[in-house]
């Protein structure tokens, strides 16, 4: 177990989330368009510039629940996409469960990953299977609470999450998107790796460089 993260791991992890999605975004881009769509990359940019400016504007004045969730309205306000409103919403609803924590635990890093995922599937009306950012998502929040349960270190469960979050992307790819305009292609997605779900395994490995 670790000794708690305070304001300065919170804000890290926000800077480095915001690195990784703006070293992506090209990326995001490319699979967006192949499933009929385009617009990740920008996304993907916006809520960068969105995080890196609340990280280094705001104070977590010892409540970083509020923090986090101020976070997740600054993401809503900077990206009104279907992707920038689902972050947004996991980012409320994390901060949301620890608020007014000064410190934040590896059992409410735990807890805060599982709201994210359950706000995610609330918000967008998806289901497992149905090819979205959940199905990365999802087994990942399982697979970090699976790993500190049976006692490995945060940053061992980390590297679980992660791999979590990489098969249940591979293992959806076969499949054909069944939301949004990439459902409306059809079989054509089949084989085609979803934008949303590689977004999720690029912020989890960013995340987990703790």
């Amino acid at each position: 177990m670790s000794d708690g993260y305070g304001a300065d791991e919170v804000r890290s992890a926000l800077v480095r989330t915001a690195e990784a999605l703006r070293e992506n975004a090209d990326a995001f881009t490319r699979l967006d368009q192949a499933l009929g769509d385009g617009d990740l990359g920008i996304t993907a940019r916006k809520v960068a510039d969105a995080l890196v400016a609340h990280a280094e504007g705001a104070s977590p004045d010892e409540d970083l629940g509020a923090f986090i969730a101020a976070a997740g309205m600054a993401t809503n306000r900077a990206a009104s996409s279907t992707m920038g409103t689902l972050l947004a919403t996991a980012g409320m609803r994390a901060g949301k469960l620890v608020k007014g924590a000064a410190r934040l635990t590896d059992a409410q890093l735990t807890a805060m990953l599982q709201a994210a995922a359950e706000g995610m599937r609330e918000r967008g009306k998806a289901s497992l299977g149905d090819k979205t950012i959940l199905d990365a998502l999802f087994p990942a929040a399982e697979a970090f609470a699976a790993a500190l349960e049976a006692g490995m270190p945060v940053e061992a469960a980390g590297r679980a999450m992660v791999r979590a979050a990489e098969e249940g992307r591979d293992a959806v790819t076969p499949l054909r998107n069944k939301i949004g305009r990439a459902g409306w292609i059809g079989e054509r997605t089949e084989g085609l790796v979803d934008p949303g779900c590689e977004l999720c395994v690029v912020v989890l490995r960013a995340l987990a460089r703790a």
